[in-house]
């Protein structure tokens, strides 16, 4: 369909052979034509590289391979934006696959210049049927375990948001407001977005759109991701101004308040000491209500220990990180 404008897909990709080829062949397989895929690779060590040529070979006008040779998300994604030829460009997830119509709702609304960035819904899905991996897919949609992103908690109306996971971008958004900052290892999209909304760009939550994100499969690599995350969002600091929001904070103030909980051991007053355990009840409260409510939803009472953990993963883990990323700024 000649009449449709192109749509340049940039794939980061880094050891990503157990999703890379549903990712690409969700978009190859929508209801939008005019598309081009660009991969960068990260000098991954799977198969990654492997399953995308076999699928440049079957689709050879639809895909392209690219290098990364320094590894990173935000330069993977800069080298697509400077190969692009599309009129809009997606930066989309080698761990994810996409909705039939996920681009060309997104398009549609850019289109009727109804904003500057369409994204849609992202779905978390379990790579597994475990416990402990349904467990942490849920954390990782709940409000209470990620916040008030509206993206991730399954928003049922078109409106306005700070930020949406794979956005469709119009090009010449790039070229006023600048690329990545590749110093930000993580969380590189929030800097960016700060600055893209500064500039008075829209952005738009497209609900009829949907991705599907596999989460992480075991509390070790839950850790490691958040904590990685946590770093990113106050070490970030170090090389540009006003890279998060306040919210991104909750996280760290949490974990050094359980720190706190240490001078509970002094001899203090008692009711001070009741006073000051009452957030740590709270928030053991909430976990359990909602951790029981998931279960429930499942109707696997076994469930609820499972995510109970998972939140409580997620949210050290992410305070962890913060820390350490405000102490490494200081050297």
């Amino acid at each position: 369909m000649p009449d449709l404008p192109l749509v340049s897909i940039i794939i980061p990709t880094f050891n990503e052979e157990k999703t890379i080829e549903k990712t690409i062949i969700s978009f190859i397989e929508s209801d939008y034509s005019n598309i081009e895929i660009l991969v960068i690779d990260g000098m991954s060590t799977d198969r990654t590289r492997e399953i995308v040529e076999r699928l440049k070979e079957k689709y050879p006008n639809k895909i392209k391979l690219l290098e990364n040779s320094k590894k990173y998300t935000p330069s993977g994604i800069n080298i697509g934006i400077k190969n692009a030829n599309g009129k809009y460009i997606m930066l989309a997830s080698g761990h994810a696959s996409y909705s039939k119509n996920y681009i060309s709702a997104c398009v549609q609304a850019l289109e009727n210049n109804e904003c500057d960035v369409a994204g849609g819904v992202m779905e978390v899905l379990p790579r597994n049927n475990s416990l402990k991996t349904v467990a942490i897919s849920e954390v990782l949609k709940h409000s209470f375990g990620i916040g008030g992103a509206k993206y991730r908690t399954n928003t049922q109306k078109k409106e306005y948001v700070d930020t949406v996971a794979y956005g469709v971008y119009r090009k010449e958004i790039f070229e006023k407001v600048g690329l990545f900052k590749e110093e930000l290892i993580r969380n590189q999209d929030i800097e960016f977005n700060i600055r893209l909304r500064n500039a008075g760009y829209r952005i738009l939550l497209i609900p009829e759109a949907r991705a599907y994100y596999y989460a992480r499969d075991t509390y070790t690599k839950l850790w490691q991701n958040n904590c990685a995350n946590g770093f990113w969002v106050t070490h970030s600091s170090k090389f540009v101004k006003r890279a998060y929001r306040p919210r991104h904070l909750v996280p760290m103030f949490f974990v050094l308040y359980l720190i706190s909980l240490l001078l509970l051991f002094l001899p203090i007053n008692r009711l001070l000491k009741f006073l000051y355990t009452l957030p740590a009840l709270l928030y053991l409260a909430l976990s359990i209500y909602f951790s029981s409510k998931i279960a429930i939803k499942h109707k696997m009472i076994a469930l609820a220990f499972y995510t109970f953990l998972a939140f409580l993963v997620l949210h050290i883990s992410y305070g962890i990180g913060s820390i350490v990323g405000i102490f490494k700024n200081r050297r």
